[in-house]
């Protein structure tokens, strides 16, 4: 071997053990130092994947605007005005949950082989892998409070008025929500590396899961209303994001029941309007105590799933 190769085999080994990525070994505290010592570096990949969304397009970030005014405007016109489905003002109460499921499922969807496709920059730099799928839960939360601000507007323009006493709620119901997207992220983006098919099967997951929470339907036809009559009402709250959901609602919806715009019952000869069980008719501490539990879990679960990721890292350079 001539010298000049030699010096350049020698430059590339000192630059793998200069770039070598933080151990496996490492502890969940060690772990967590180095997230909070390279939080400029997240801050900086949300930032990118913004402008790369809106790169080259003429109205730029303006459409992460104009996205859900879309969207409230066709669930307006399908839901308030085509499919009426008894729910009164139900695009409210509609989109109450799209935004929450919105940051979940873009979270994923996007996080999910974020690993894989930034594999050049998983070999060549020293920092914690698990910020790139950090940075799309970060970017999907930027779009969440977006929307939050449309949904807002929409309100005034409706004169639809949220029960503002519920509103200190939200906060703590976002938390656990943002812990648990930060935690499924991180396991799925480790998860692809070794198994590539978890990509497209995610996409399968959250349309099932989607289902599962009450986005289209209301708490009385969801299947809740029968698991309590089992004694198993607590089943419906596997899923987390139900209670973040219900919460929201609660917030913005504010009517737990309201009378049916379409369905009426006879009463005395007269037909009255159906009484529609639309959310849970909880005191404000219940869903308190409730929100509270929840991230006190997902508090758990992102420092276990971070513990997972410590471990599944190791061999990430000779799966890529």
């Amino acid at each position: 071997m001539s010298d000049g190769s030699t010096t350049r085999v020698a430059r590339r080994s000192l630059e793998n053990d200069a770039f070598r990525v933080v151990s496996a070994r490492d502890s969940l505290i060690t772990r967590l130092r180095n997230l909070w010592n390279r939080r400029e570096l997240l801050f900086s990949l949300i930032r990118s994947d913004i402008r790369i969304k809106y790169k080259n397009s003429a109205l730029g970030i303006v459409w992460s605007m104009l996205t859900p005014s879309l969207f409230l405007a066709i669930y307006w016109l399908v839901f308030g005005e085509v499919l009426k489905n008894g729910i009164p003002n139900f695009v409210v109460y509609l989109f109450a949950g799209m935004i929450v499921w919105n940051m979940f499922n873009t979270s994923l969807s996007t996080a999910t082989g974020v690993i894989v496709v930034r594999s050049g920059l998983v070999k060549k730099v020293s920092f914690p892998r698990e910020i790139l799928a950090l940075a799309n839960v970060g970017a999907a939360t930027f779009y969440f409070f977006i929307q939050l601000g449309v949904f807002g507007a929409y309100l005034l323009l409706v004169q639809h008025s949220p029960d503002y006493a519920y509103f200190w709620l939200l906060p703590i119901a976002f938390l656990g929500l943002y812990l648990f997207t930060a935690a499924l992220a991180i396991l799925m983006s480790a998860i692809t590396v070794y198994m590539r098919d978890m990509e497209h099967f995610i996409l399968i997951i959250l349309q099932l899961w989607f289902f599962l929470s009450p986005v289209v339907y209301s708490y009385e036809h969801s299947i809740a209303p029968k698991l309590h009559v089992w004694g198993v009402a607590w089943l419906y709250f596997l899923n987390p994001i139900t209670l973040i959901m219900l919460t929201f609602q609660r917030a913005f919806y504010v009517a737990t029941t309201a009378p049916s715009t379409t369905q009426t019952v006879v009463v005395h000869g007269h037909a009255v309007p159906l009484t529609l069980q639309i959310l849970p008719s909880w005191p404000m501490s219940t869903y308190f105590y409730l929100d509270l539990a929840l991230l006190g879990i997902m508090v758990i679960v992102f420092l276990g799933a971070e513990v997972l990721f410590g471990r599944l890292q190791g061999n990430f350079e000779s799966e890529l």
